[in-house]
């Protein structure tokens, strides 16, 4: 039973190895990603490489050991900042180290990666005094090997397999260990044995430096000096490739499995080369094609089908069975490329220096040697096979290419672009710097210069015919223009111009296409086509919604069967327009060519049905869409919780466990925290993360590139931090989950709920005996205050009666006053009538006559005058006027004696007539004076009393 599963083990092993195993081109180098000192931040040698189970990758560095998840590096130091010369992980999240005389594991300890040393496990008397060089996992035990001894760890012992001769470097291929004892030949170590392989001396005594699997049962194996073996279980026979030349001379220095059928050979001088099973060289890869050292040091192929070399200076990641594969001109030999072709198995570069040629052969390794044919030195703008023959279009004129010469065509300068005639294919129109140029191409002939059309002298970089026959020329600074042609294409009949006024959104870079044998016009604010009936331009809706950020594309390249490549001012896209209604844009893949290309003269041409070569500013790239991974179909690794770190007011890391099943207790204190993640997918992709912490947000985040997120002020409880990843917008990995808990604060634990609890029963106790007395206090104060209340209503009504009664005196003594008043008018009428009576009857006696009719004598009435005016100037009626007044206004003499002393009598007098505001004839009779003495008083009063002008003397009294 056991056997039968072992077959359809290996049953399904072959077959998911035939699935993925694809092959590696010989053309270019693949894509090679470099990761200076700069980048890891650690020392230069890498000597060892592994990786974990979560895809994490690990290599031992001249500084300590370096781990790399794809976005963040991390160095960790050996004991006695040891070297670490060899590394392996085993499927518990332990990653075993060795350096001088030291070994042992890294594991997760309190959250964190921690050492620790299995030296200490040594048997007595046994010392490690030189380099641990190899480690390698077998099940339940560990192998851990020097030039002088094996140590053997398992179950919390080491045992040690000793040799009576040196050994060199410890292979595993599959389940078998072998081994190199110097002068001795190659040795199995089976169990704690060391079992010699017969024949071995075959392999020379130079070092066996790399032993592989081979086809079905067999090794090959990689010497120092001796090239190449292989090991068919019985004999060992040198293997004949060419690449025993190259190892020898190199010195080869590792070697490792690729994809199952192909081994990578590192070498100390010059890089590394790839043979298959027949020792045929598939790849040649050096500083000079993208690697940053020539001396490999550790060589690791991982499961994603890529290849990691460890240098002498540096990590470099080497993308196995990528769909590009490039080519640069580290030198500068042949300058910027502006167009390059395929043609008669040689490939031709078109640059700014003119134009170069190589050999060419797609299925067999061969280095390029590019030089330049005589007399084409200059611009070269285009390249193109037209009827089987290849055309150039210079800087110079046009010319046509035979192997490595060329011949004229054409003498007009600037050849940009040539086109075919729709109306009549054995008609060619070439747009050039001043105009356009007509050709004819014929079987027995091939392509002829006929003339230059006349009509129409614009530069004219772009050129399309439409369905009704008319040109399109595009000027890069002056719009567009629309050119009809004579019958015999010799001259432009008519000539219309097209700028923002019919619709153009400018007349900057506007450029010509045919887009499915329709003629469209590109610019910066989309994709336009023109309509004949209203002669405007209008958006082109249906693709800019389509194509998305390609719909600023400034140039489109046919690709054939409905494909056409979309350049967007460096970026580029693959658009296929197969499927009605549908529209694939594939950018993700091609987004390391960005930038890398001439903008505004991007050139891709297509070698076959599925392979396209691609111009670059040094040199070109081949892609080949049969070589790509199905990234749809491939399960992508978990997203790992690298670091869980406390921000809040300095850094300090809480965790390198986020993947563990236990949860992270954070202080409260400490409750503002970053968390990084990272997808371990190292192939170049775009990765996008969306992460959810629950307890916290409402909804997962928007996708995004970032790979780390802050959480600040979170309150106590349990979260649940989610994230999840997609690679180039489609496949989606699994989530991943980080549960951690902040603590309630100090004054929110169990202890400080249990003081609260007792301390509330006391307060509840006290409250109740302060409330018993509060209320007894309370009582009294109610009491007093109903009292005061009382008191204060009383004291209220007796102030209410007091002032009824003040409110009834001053009534009677208003009264009283009123009446005196009416009493001193009337007295002071009195006297008035009296004084105007006397005043009568003295005017009547002196108009008595006697009996003889005469008038009486002045001393006949004298003595009654004198009676009568007596009575006039009767001070009793003054003292009892003033004694009147004085009741009625008493303190108003006092007054005005006081304020002005310098009044006499009758200014008093006057006063007091004034304040009772009598007229003057009232007063006149009162004084006993004409009216006119009356107005002379008052005048006289007046100054006396300084009253201003504009104020009435009368008022003046009244308010004193």
């Amino acid at each position: 039973m056991q056997k039968l599963l072992r077959i359809l083990f290996l049953l399904v092993v072959c077959t998911s190895t035939r699935i993925f195993a694809a092959d590696i081109k010989s053309i270019g180098v693949p894509y090679i990603e470099n990761y200076p000192k700069s980048v890891y931040s650690s020392g230069n040698q890498n000597w060892s490489i592994a990786k974990d189970k979560n895809g994490v990758m690990y290599f031992g560095n001249a500084e300590g050991l370096l781990t790399f998840d794809g976005r963040y590096w991390q160095k960790y130091q050996m004991p006695n900042r040891q070297i670490v010369r060899s590394v392996a992980t085993d499927d518990s999240g332990n990653i075993y180290t060795g350096g001088f005389g030291e070994f042992g594991y890294w594991a997760i300890k309190n959250n964190k990666l921690s050492y620790n040393s299995l030296t200490k496990l040594l048997p007595n008397g046994i010392k490690i005094d030189d380099e641990i060089w190899k480690i390698y996992v077998d099940r339940d035990r560990v192998i851990f090997q020097s030039f002088s001894k094996i140590f053997i760890y398992k179950n919390q012992k080491i045992e040690v397999v000793k040799s009576p001769s040196s050994f060199l470097f410890l292979h595993k291929v599959n389940n078998r260990y072998l081994i190199e004892v110097l002068e001795k030949g190659l040795f199995e170590l089976v169990g704690n044995k060391l079992i010699h392989l017969p024949n071995s001396e075959k392999l020379g005594k130079e070092g066996i430096l790399s032993i592989l699997p081979y086809k079905t049962a067999g090794l090959i194996i990689g010497t120092s000096k001796n090239g190449l073996f292989t090991y068919d279980g019985k004999d060992f026979a040198p293997l004949n490739t060419p690449a025993n030349s190259y190892l020898k001379t190199y010195q080869l220095n590792n070697g490792v499995s690729l994809l199952g059928r192909y081994y990578a050979y590192g070498t100390i001088l010059n890089g590394l080369i790839i043979i298959d099973e027949n020792g045929r060289v598939v790849q040649r890869i050096n500083k000079s094609s993208g690697l940053q050292n020539n001396t490999i040091l550790s060589l690791y192929a991982d499961n994603e089908q890529n290849l990691w070399t460890g240098l002498d200076n540096g990590i470099d990641r080497i993308e196995l069975n990528s769909p590009l594969y490039f080519y640069f001109d580290k030198t500068g030999q042949f300058g910027t490329v502006y167009s390059s072709i395929i043609f008669n198995n040689k490939i031709y570069l078109g640059t700014n220096q003119g134009l170069f040629y190589s050999e060419w052969s797609p299925t067999n390794l061969l280095p390029f040697n590019f030089r330049l044919i005589p007399n084409s030195q200059g611009q070269v703008w285009e390249l193109a096979v037209i009827d089987n023959e290849l055309i150039c279009g210079h800087n110079n004129g046009t010319f046509k290419v035979i192997g490595d010469k060329i011949e004229w065509v054409s003498r007009t300068t600037g050849g940009w672009t040539m086109k075919k005639l729709n109306s009549n294919p054995n008609y060619l129109v070439q747009g050039t710097y001043t105009g356009l140029s007509l050709f004819t191409e014929s079987a027995g002939a091939g392509l002829k210069f006929v003339t230059k059309i006349a009509g129409f002298n614009a530069p004219s970089r772009y050129v399309e015919q439409d369905n009704k026959g008319d040109i399109w020329v595009a000027h890069a600074y002056k719009g567009l223009f629309k050119l009809t042609l004579s019958p015999d294409y010799t001259g432009v009949t008519s000539t219309k111009y097209f700028d923002e006024k019919n619709g153009l959104p400018g007349n900057y870079n506007i450029n010509i296409f045919n887009l499915e044998n329709k003629i469209v016009f590109s610019s910066d604010a989309g994709f336009y086509t023109y309509d004949e009936l209203s002669n405007k331009f209008t958006k082109y809706e249906a693709l800019n919604k389509n194509l998305g950020s390609f719909e600023t594309s400034n140039k489109i390249i046919s690709a054939g069967a409905k494909k056409y490549w979309f350049i967007n001012h460096g970026k580029t896209a693959l658009v296929n327009f197969s499927e009605p209604g549908k529209v694939e844009i594939d950018s993700n893949q091609f987004s390391i060519l960005d930038g890398r290309m001439v903008q505004y003269y991007e050139n891709i041409s297509r070698i076959s049905n599925s392979i396209y070569l691609i111009s670059v500013d040094d040199g070109f790239v081949i892609y080949n869409p049969t070589a790509e991974l199905n990234n749809q179909k491939q399960k992508l690794p978990a997203v790992l919780i690298r670091r869980v770190e406390d921000i809040t007011d300095k850094f300090s890391l809480i965790s390198e466990a986020g993947n563990t099943d236990e949860i992270t207790e954070i202080q409260n204190s400490r409750n503002n925290i970053r968390i990084s993640y990272a997808l371990p997918y190292y192939r170049q992709a775009k990765v996008k993360y969306q992460f959810y912490l629950e307890g916290y947000s409402k909804s997962w985040s928007d996708w995004s590139y970032a790979t780390q997120k802050d959480f600040t002020n979170l309150s106590s409880g349990t979260y649940t931090f989610k994230v999840r990843a997609k690679i180039d917008n489609n496949t989606a990995s699994g989530e991943t989950v980080y549960t951690f808990t902040i603590l309630r604060p100090w004054y929110l634990n169990n202890w400080a709920i249990l003081f609260y609890a007792i301390l509330f029963v006391v307060v509840l106790i006290m409250g109740k005996k302060i409330y018993e007395r509060k209320l007894q206090r309370d009582s009294q104060k109610i009491t007093d205050r109903l009292q005061a209340e009382q008191e204060e209503r009383l004291r209220k009504e007796a102030e209410t009666s007091e002032k009824q009664i003040i409110k009834l005196q001053t009534e009677k003594l208003q009264a009283e006053l009123a009446s005196k008043n009416r009493e001193l008018a009337n007295s002071a009428m009195t006297l008035v009538y009296k004084n105007e009576l006397l005043q009568k009857l003295s005017d009547d006696i002196t108009k008595l006559k006697d009996e003889n009719g005469k008038k009486l004598s002045e001393d006949q009435t004298r003595k009654i005058q004198k009676v009568i005016n007596d009575g006039m100037n009767d001070e009793r009626d003054w003292h009892l006027f003033e004694n009147s007044f004085n009741e009625a206004h008493e303190s108003f003499f006092k007054k005005l004696k006081a304020q002005h002393p310098d009044l006499v009598p009758n200014d008093l007098k006057l006063c007091a007539y004034l304040r009772m505001n009598m007229s003057s004839k009232e007063m006149s009779s009162l004084l006993n004076i004409s009216l006119r003495g009356v107005e002379i008083r008052r005048y006289r009063l007046r100054k006396k009393l300084e009253v201003p002008h504009d104020k009435n003397l009368t008022e003046f009294l009244m308010e004193l």
